[in-house]
C-alpha cells in the first residue's frame, strides 16, 4: 500500500506541477501534499484527496464525493478532503482548477491562523504570561510546541525560581488546546511526577505564578 501511495504522490506532483513545487510528509498513515507549507491535498491508500472549500462545494455535491477517513490513536477521524476519482484524473484542467481552489483556501487558512494566534490567544495563557514567555525566548506557538510544556516551564523558571505546577499545567493545556482543568489524568500525573522530581529551590518561599 505504501508503494501505491508513493506512486500516487509522484503522479500528483507531475499533474499539479503548474501550481508550484509540491512536498509530501507522512501523517496518520497517509501523506500531506503542500506548497510553501500550505497543505492542500492528502494521499492515502493510493488515492488523492483535495481539501474541500467553498469554491469546490458545487463539484463535491454534484459528484457525491467521498471524504477521507484516517485513524488516529485507534479512532477514525473524518477529514475535510474529498477523493479525486478516475473521471477527475482524466480531466486535467478541472483537476488543476479544483487543486488551485484547495491551495488558495489552505493558504488563506494558514494566514488567518498565524494572524489570529498570538500566545495570549491560546488556552490558559494571558497577556502577562505571554510577556514572560517572550522574555524567556518563547515568542510563538511553534516554539512552545517544539519545546513542550516541561522545557518551556524550565525556561520560565530561569527568571522565576518559584514557578508553580499550575503554570506547568497551563502550558500543557495551551499546547493541547485544552483548559488546564481538562488535561487527561494520565498526562497530569506525568507532569506532577516530573515536577516533584525537580530539585527544591534553595529559597523556600512560594511563588505566585
Amino acid at each position: 500500500m505504501k508503494k501505491i501511495s508513493y506512486e500516487r504522490i509522484y503522479a500528483s506532483q507531475e499533474y499539479l506541477s503548474p501550481l508550484g513545487e509540491i512536498h509530501h510528509r507522512a501523517l496518520f498513515g497517509g501523506y500531506t501534499l503542500a506548497i510553501d507549507e500550505a497543505v492542500f491535498a492528502m494521499v492515502a491508500n493510493g488515492e488523492l484527496y483535495l481539501r474541500a472549500c467553498e469554491q469546490s462545494a458545487p463539484y463535491c455535491v454534484k459528484h457525491a464525493s467521498s471524504y477521507l477517513t484516517l485513524v488516529k490513536r485507534g479512532r477514525p477521524i473524518l477529514l475535510n478532503y474529498y477523493r479525486v476519482d478516475d473521471g477527475l484524473w482524466q480531466d486535467r484542467s478541472q483537476l488543476l482548477q479544483l487543486s488551485s481552489f484547495a491551495l488558495e483556501a489552505a493558504r488563506e487558512d494558514r494566514y488567518q491562523r498565524h494572524q489570529r494566534l498570538r500566545l495570549k490567544d491560546l488556552p490558559n495563557l494571558t497577556f502577562q504570561i505571554e510577556v514572560l514567555l517572550c522574555e524567556a525566548g518563547i515568542t510563538s506557538e511553534a516554539i512552545l510546541r517544539t519545546l513542550g510544556a516541561e522545557e518551556s516551564w524550565l525556561k520560565l523558571r530561569a527568571n522565576n525560581k518559584h514557578l508553580s505546577i499550575k503554570m506547568l499545567f497551563a502550558l500543557e493545556g495551551a499546547i493541547e488546546g485544552l483548559h488546564q482543568a481538562a488535561l487527561p489524568t494520565g498526562r497530569r500525573r506525568e507532569l506532577t511526577e516530573w515536577f516533584n522530581a525537580l530539585p527544591v529551590p534553595t529559597d523556600s518561599h512560594s511563588g505566585s505564578q
